[in-house]
């Protein structure tokens, strides 16, 4: 019983570390991206479209990559294979 109480505690602790980190990470990458993208909208405003195109683009596959690391928590706070393994 304590082994299950011990998986529970790491994996809770875990969870959250994956998703601070991947929400950080997010968050930094989405600000750098755009304050180089208002960087060079103002220093070539006739490439604002094509710019602005590949900015949102980036910004999904940042976000998509944060929403990754939270499947993996959900995964296993839900479906946790160490659980199963001491069945």
């Amino acid at each position: 019983m304590e082994n299950i109480a011990l998986i529970q505690a790491y994996t809770a602790l875990g969870l959250g570390i994956i998703i601070g980190l991947g929400a950080i990470g997010a968050c930094i990458g989405i600000g750098i991206m755009g304050s180089k993208f208002l960087e060079s909208a103002a220093r070539q405003p006739e490439l604002i479209p094509t710019l602005q195109g590949r900015m949102f683009l980036l910004a999904g596959l940042i976000d998509a990559a944060f929403l990754i690391g939270v499947a993996i928590a959900m995964f296993f706070a839900f479906a946790n294979p160490l659980l199963a393994s001491l069945g």
